[in-house]
């Protein structure tokens, strides 16, 4: 990751850091607080792009000891080998992780199936103390724009939230009975107040994961670039715009596809670059690999 660190910190030397703090989002951090002293099991889910960069810093201490199911949402957006990769390193951390399509319904029931086996240890506890069994309550936790909102649709089995692609839709907590055995608390995705790492700011931005009034198109697309190029994935941009990045930095490569193709709107090429990777477009691309 040397190159990237070092063009990311050239490209930012005059511009300010990515932010995002709406005030939605602060006000839902502060309910989703009370609410967890309710929940049973949470569920964390992360874009399998980039399973660190979009992992909350704080969580750990908001549940404290309270289990976790470890989702990485949009499994179709990264290979096969990457995914087993990961699966290989969570498990190294005593994590099972479960991996999903929300969009198309993939990977759902296994992740219905370990919440129900939370609840069945919860309510054993409850009758030992001589209470009524009830539904095992569980939480949707995530950064905005993961695939919160489409995961529960999916395990509701039909449309009970509204899910986009963007951040931000999601911007009130409500309960949701997803059977007789479970039911479901949907947050607004939590973002830290300050995002002190940098880098994992642009891999969200990448990723469309934050807000885009939050950064610069431009120099998104141009660490986006950079980024491909040092994890190997030149071809994928070769392919996409015909011409051979290799050698280049994110600056001049989006300087010289604008002027061959764009009639020199950069703006263009960033806005194309960005959409191309979020839409798979680009084809399975990952931007973490786990950790050495």
């Amino acid at each position: 990751m040397g190159f990237f660190i070092f063009a990311l910190s050239r490209l930012f030397m005059s511009a300010p850091p990515i932010q995002w703090y709406p005030g939605h989002i602060a006000k839902a951090e502060r309910q989703l607080k009370e609410q967890l002293k309710r929940v049973d099991v949470v569920l964390e889910i992360l874009d399998a792009r980039i399973p660190l960069a979009s992992h909350h810093p704080q969580i750990d201490n908001w549940i404290g000891d309270k289990p976790r199911i470890i989702v990485l949402n949009r499994m179709d957006m990264i290979p096969e080998s990457t995914r087993q990769d990961w699966s290989k390193w969570f498990k190294l951390q005593d994590e099972q992780p479960y991996f999903t399509n929300a969009k198309q319904g993939k990977g759902i029931k296994a992740i219905k199936s370990a919440a129900q086996k939370t609840g069945v240890a919860m309510n054993q506890r409850r009758r030992d103390r001589g209470m009524r069994s009830r539904p095992v309550r569980a939480v949707v936790i995530g950064f905005p724009n993961v695939g919160k909102s489409a995961l529960i649709n999916r395990l509701v089995g039909k449309k009970v939230v509204v899910s986009e692609r963007r951040a931000g839709v999601t911007r009130q907590l409500r309960w949701v009975r997803i059977s007789d055995e479970i039911e479901l608390l949907d947050a607004p995705g939590v973002i830290p107040w300050r995002l002190e790492n940098q880098r994992d700011a642009v891999k969200l931005a990448i990723c469309e994961d934050i807000g885009q009034s939050a950064y610069d198109n431009q120099i998104v697309a141009a660490a986006a670039v950079d980024l491909l190029l040092e994890l190997g994935f030149s071809k994928a941009l070769e392919s996409r715009f015909q011409l051979d990045p290799t050698g280049m930095t994110g600056e001049a490569f989006i300087q010289l596809v604008s002027d061959r193709f764009y009639k020199g709107d950069k703006e263009r090429v960033a806005r194309q670059i960005l959409y191309d990777f979020r839409t798979g477009n680009m084809g399975a691309i990952p931007l973490e690999l786990p950790p050495v």
